[in-house]
C-alpha cells in the first residue's frame, strides 16, 4: 500500500478544523473520513497482482549505441489498473526518459512501454525490478507492488578503431601482391613465376623453370599466409587502471579486435585467451566470418580482476595449447614490478618456441606531467613522471633483449600501432 500527496494535503487542511471547532469528536470524524477514503481507494484500485509482465527487444548493443527494450503489461484481472509504473535498471544501463510513466490497462488488455538504454559500461546489464502503483478513484491511496521482469542486455566492446581497418587492409593488399603497386621480393612463401627483369635478385631465379621455358624465370614471394596468432589479454590488476576515462582493459580489447580483423583477412588463424590466474575467456578455431563476433561475445563480460596475474600459469597454458610456432601478442601493462617478478623469469621459455609481441597502453597524462614546470608541486610531479618514463624505457629495452617486439602507445594510437607492427612482421617474413 502507498499513500499519495493528496492525502497529506487533505490531512494538513483538516488540521485547521480542530482549531476552529476544538472537539475530540471533530478530530475523530476528520480522521474517520480520511481513513474511509483510503479504504475505498484500496478496495476499488486495480489488482496489481493480476498483471503479467513480458519483455522483448534488443539483447545486445555496442557500447555507446542505443538499445530499446519493450515491457508488455497484461492485465488478467477484472478491474482497470490505472496508476504509474517505473522500470528500474542499473545506472550503468543508461535508461533514458522519465523515472516513472503513466499506466492505464483495462481488464483483458495489454500495454507496451518502451525503455531506451544508452549503456555507459561494457558487460551484462540486467533489469532490476518493475515497480507498479495502482491508484484508487479518490487518489488518496494506491496498491503498490514490485515485480521481477528479467531481461539482460549484453553491452559489447565499442571497437572505435574499426575506422582504421580500411587503411590497414590497403597496406595488407600491397604486401600480398593484390594491389596494382605490387611489392616484390618480400615474404618467404612462394607466390608465382614470372620473366626476369633487370634488378631482380639472381638468387630468385628458378633454374628448372628457366630450362623448360628457355628464358630466365624468377620466383616471386609473398608474406606468409595461414600463420597462427594468439592474442592474450591480461585481465589482472594492472588492466583495471584508467587511462583518461577508459580502463586499460578496454583499450587492449579495441587493439585486439583490430588486429584480429586484420589478421583474419590476411588468412591467418587468430585465437584469443583472457587470463589472470585462470582462463576468463577463450576463442579458438573460429572461422574468418565468425572470428570477430566470437571475440566480441567473449570480451563483453570481462572485467579486470584485482589480483596479480600469474605469468607462469599463462605461459604454461599457452605452451600446452599451442604446439607450432606462432605469434603471441600479450596485451598487458609495462609495469616494472609486475613484469620483473612475473613475466621476465618465464619469458625465455615462451620466446624459445614462439615470436612474442607485448602491447601496452601508455598514459598521456605522464607526458603532460613531465613537461610541466609551473610551480614546486609541478616540478615534483615532473620528476616522478620522468622516473616512470625511464623505468618504462628500461623495461622495454630488457624485453627487446629477449627478442620481444614491444608496442607502447597512447590509448587512441595503440590499435593502429599494433596493426602496423603486425604488418611489419609480415612484410619482413618473420611470422
Amino acid at each position: 500500500m502507498a499513500v499519495t500527496g493528496r492525502l497529506g494535503l487533505l490531512a494538513l487542511i483538516g488540521a485547521v478544523v480542530p482549531i476552529v471547532l476544538p472537539s475530540w469528536w471533530t478530530l475523530a470524524g476528520l480522521w474517520g473520513v480520511l481513513l474511509a477514503g483510503v479504504a475505498v481507494d484500496l478496495a476499488l484500485a486495480g489488482n496489481v497482482r493480476a498483471l503479467r509482465l513480458h519483455r522483448e527487444g534488443d539483447a545486445s548493443v555496442r557500447l555507446g549505441e542505443t538499445a530499446r527494450v519493450s515491457l508488455i503489461v497484461e492485465n488478467t484481472g477484472r478491474r482497470r489498473v490505472k496508476g504509474r509504473l517505473r522500470d528500474v535498471w542499473p545506472p550503468s544501463a543508461g535508461a533514458a526518459g522519465p523515472r516513472a510513466v503513466r499506466l492505464d490497462v483495462p481488464a483483458g488488455e495489454r500495454r507496451r512501454i518502451e525503455t531506451t538504454l544508452v549503456p555507459t559500461r561494457r558487460g551484462d546489464r540486467q533489469a532490476v525490478t518493475v515497480a507498479i502503483r495502482s491508484s484508487g478513484p479518490l487518489g488518496l491511496a494506491a496498491r503498490q507492488l514490485s515485480r521481477r521482469a528479467p531481461w539482460t542486455v549484453r553491452v559489447l566492446p565499442a571497437f572505435p578503431s574499426r575506422r582504421h581497418l580500411p587503411a590497414k587492409l590497403a597496406k595488407l593488399r600491397e604486401l600480398t601482391g593484390q594491389h596494382v603497386a605490387q611489392i616484390r621480393g618480400q615474404g618467404t612463401e612462394f607466390d608465382s613465376l614470372r620473366e626476369y627483369v633487370d634488378g631482380d635478385d639472381v638468387r630468385s631465379i628458378d633454374w628448372r623453370a628457366t630450362a623448360r621455358r628457355r628464358e630466365v624465370v624468377v620466383r616471386t614471394w609473398r608474406p606468409e599466409r595461414d600463420r597462427r596468432i594468439y592474442l592474450v589479454l591480461d585481465t589482472g590488476r594492472t588492466s583495471a587502471g584508467r587511462v583518461g576515462d577508459i580502463p586499460r582493459l578496454d583499450c587492449s580489447m579495441d587493439a585486439a579486435l583490430l588486429l584480429g580483423a586484420l589478421a583474419s583477412r590476411a588468412g591467418d588463424r587468430v585465437d584469443l585467451l583472457a587470463y589472470d590466474r585462470r582462463v576468463r575467456a577463450r576463442v579458438e578455431g573460429a572461422s574468418r566470418t565468425d572470428l570477430l563476433p566470437a571475440m566480441v561475445r567473449a570480451m563483453a563480460p570481462l572485467e579486470p580482476e584485482l589480483i596479480e596475474s600469474d605469468a607462469a600459469g599463462m605461459v604454461s597454458t599457452l605452451m600446452a595449447r599451442v604446439r607450432q610456432r606462432c605469434l603471441v601478442v600479450l596485451l598487458t601493462e609495462l609495469n616494472p614490478a609486475a613484469l620483473e617478478e612475473g613475466l621476465l623469469p618465464v619469458l625465455p621459455r615462451l620466446t624459445a618456441r614462439h615470436l612474442v609481441m607485448v602491447a601496452a597502453v601508455a598514459d598521456p597524462r605522464v607526458g603532460e606531467m613531465a613537461a610541466a614546470r609551473g610551480d614546486l608541486a609541478a616540478v615534483y610531479d615532473a620528476a616522478a613522471a620522468e622516473r616512470a618514463r625511464a623505468d618504462r624505457r628500461r623495461l622495454t629495452a630488457e624485453l627487446r633483449r629477449y627478442g620481444v617486439e614491444v608496442v607502447d602507445a597512447p590509448p587512441d594510437e595503440i590499435a593502429p600501432a599494433l596493426a602496423d607492427a603486425y604488418l611489419a612482421l609480415k612484410a619482413a617474413g618473420r611470422l
